[in-house]
């Protein structure tokens, strides 16, 4: 060990390990940088965000952020059960519920915050929680936060998730998974799998970041299904990516967002969300609630990218394209950004080895030349003689 390895009193210098950690990281494919974009396009055709309904910068949404901002200020100011509360987000709160057809709904300031709030606040040591193998890292998180026993299934596997539930010794069982997968953009049938919660007494937690605004005419994956005002369900949703906003909520019955307001803490102890966020997703909610034909027209596109890509339609907004292993995955998402076009790469730990990819995420606004432009680039990067082999996204079946 280098002299400049070691700290006071003769002990490992506690920042060398990184150096190591970055240099493996690097030599895998696996090491992340950011990369600021200009706030025009620059030219470059965006595949990569999440605006699934190109309402980041639609002006009514614009609109509702400036007209928050000048009445209510540039912070909450302090936590929602302090001063953190405004009219508007209870107006919000009531917007999201009607739109969703919930009871009620409670608004964070993040959707990661309102997965581990929901999750920690309804689970504990006499719960059984039984998560979906391809569940977002904010519910994997929740369930290590929960001090509950928590048993993970394959994804999708109804059959995995009755035995677990079925020869729990705990009283109480909280079901998690997402409608729409984030990675793999399928749907998951979830009146079955909200039977099979009736039938074990089981509380069902959807995460629907993915369908709001994509799937039931706008309304969400749950509502679709028909599912929002029944008395086990609890949703889930974010307001950044179909609203283009910021903030997630949670939707469900009264007794469960009446005990999250005083359990879950990530919404007790958390500065409430930003008026400018709260008037821009309140302004998307109400033009999703007057336009349902924006989601059909995400899909439609989504399909269209498929094609092109050579891979199945997704249920949603996102598509995926495994590549397999993270370097040749990271080659052509550059190559492709090198040609204007901005898509997702997705490598572990966001998804099993083996399974890396670029993820495709359609918007609602993208044009015919727009599809045009992109054909001509992937045709271009997929015909070179380095480029690995393309293979249609399967469904995730490995823990995280």
């Amino acid at each position: 060990m280098s002299a400049a390895a070691v700290a006071a009193g003769g002990w490992p210098d506690p920042l060398a390990w990184l150096a190591d950690a970055a240099a493996e990281h690097r030599a895998a494919g696996l090491h992340r940088t950011l990369q600021p974009r200009r706030p025009d396009s620059g030219g470059r055709l965006d595949l990569a965000s999440n605006d699934y309904l190109g309402l980041a910068r639609d002006p009514r949404v614009l609109a509702g952020a400036a007209a928050a901002l000048e009445r209510w200020g540039a912070g909450a100011t302090g936590s929602r059960l302090v001063t953190g509360t405004t009219e508007m987000h209870a107006e919000l709160e009531r917007a999201l519920a009607g739109l969703v057809g919930a009871p009620a709904a409670l608004v964070f300031s993040s959707g990661y915050l309102a997965n581990l709030g929901a999750v920690t606040a309804l689970a504990g040591p006499d719960c059984l929680i039984v998560s979906d193998a391809a569940n977002h890292a904010s519910l994997i998180d929740a369930c290590r936060l929960s001090r509950s026993r928590v048993a993970v299934v394959p994804h999708g596997d109804q059959r995995a998730a009755a035995r677990a539930l079925a020869v729990r010794p705990e009283p109480r069982a909280l079901v998690l998974l997402e409608a729409v997968n984030s990675a793999d953009g399928d749907l998951l049938p979830l009146p079955d799998w909200q039977e099979l919660a009736v039938r074990y007494g089981a509380l069902l937690l959807v995460d629907d970041a993915h369908g709001l605004g994509v799937r039931g005419a706008g309304r969400g994956s749950v509502a679709e299904a028909g599912l929002a005002a029944e008395p086990n369900v609890v949703s889930t949703v974010t307001l950044s990516k179909a609203l283009g906003a910021q903030g997630g909520a949670v939707l469900g019955p009264r007794p469960v967002i009446e005990h999250l307001i005083d359990r879950a803490r990530s919404f007790v102890f958390d500065t409430g969300l930003n008026p400018a966020a709260v008037g821009a997703a309140l302004a998307a909610v109400r033009i999703i609630a007057d336009g349902p034909e924006l989601a059909a027209s995400v899909r439609r596109r989504a399909a269209e990218l498929a094609a092109i890509c050579g891979v199945p339609a997704p249920d949603a907004a996102v598509l995926s394209v495994i590549v397999g292993e993270p370097l040749p995955a990271l080659e052509r998402a550059q190559a492709l950004r090198e040609l204007g076009i901005a898509v997702g790469c997705f490598r572990p730990p966001s998804v099993p080895p083996g399974t890396a990819r670029l993820r495709l995420a359609a918007r609602a606004d993208l044009t015919g030349a727009d599809l045009a432009r992109f054909r001509s680039c992937w045709q271009q990067v997929t015909a070179s003689a380095a480029a690995p082999p393309v293979t249609a996204a399967a469904p995730q079946v490995t823990a995280p």
